[in-house]
């Protein structure tokens, strides 16, 4: 805690990357899970591979994906972000599926009724039933982000995994003790939010229904 006081500065600098580079993942995976978790609720045939793709990702140590990564991005930003963005793919990709099969097809048959096209009951029908199970995807991929972020340091991507990696590096326990605290911190307050979004959509939409 010694160091948190006494470099608030660099703590905060530390901070507000770590802020940048997994928000920027956050939105990155989101922009390619949406369309992939849509596909894969909807074809039987592409969604055994979609998965077994993503699953493969996902069980790659954190440190191996980064180093297959360097040789073709090199050091920095990007690699980490490319990297962060494909680990949340799995989940995302799954919750954004489930949450729409999970769609009563009687809601579904009774749009297709109305006259609705396949796009139009995507968007007004299966979207908000499947938002309260995407947003809990949403909420796990961006903690496990802010997680894994820290170990982007080592590829000199920034953030408070700097203050631990230099912390260790110089046997300066204090330091590294500071970066873990103020990323415990961040993933909390990120999940509360997160969580405190989901339970006001929740009411929203049965309030809707009820309404």
């Amino acid at each position: 805690m010694d160091y948190l006081f006494a470099h608030p500065a660099i703590v905060a600098r530390a901070l507000g990357e770590h802020v940048w580079l997994s928000g920027a993942a956050l939105a990155l995976a989101l922009a390619l899970a949406i369309p992939l978790g849509v596909i894969a609720a909807r074809s039987n045939l592409l969604r055994t591979p979609i998965f077994g793709v993503l699953g493969v990702v996902y069980t790659i140590p954190s440190l191996a994906l980064f180093a297959l990564l360097v040789p073709v991005l090199g050091l920095g930003f990007t690699t980490a972000l490319v990297a962060l963005a494909a680990y949340a793919q799995m989940i995302l990709v799954r919750n954004i599926a489930a949450g729409i099969n999970g769609v009563a097809p009687s809601a579904v048959e009774a749009a297709r009724g109305m006259g609705m096209d396949e796009w139009q009951i995507l968007w007004r029908v299966e979207r908000p039933l499947a938002m309260p199970v995407a947003l809990g995807g949403v909420r796990i991929a961006a903690v496990s982000i802010i997680g894994i972020a820290n170990i982007a340091a080592w590829i000199d991507a920034g953030g408070l995994g700097t203050l631990v990696l230099g912390g260790i590096q110089a046997d300066y326990p204090s330091k590294a003790v500071a970066g873990a605290l103020v990323s415990a911190a961040l993933a909390i307050s990120v999940d509360l939010l997160l969580r405190g979004v989901e339970r006001r959509y929740r009411r929203h939409l049965t309030t809707s229904i009820r309404g």
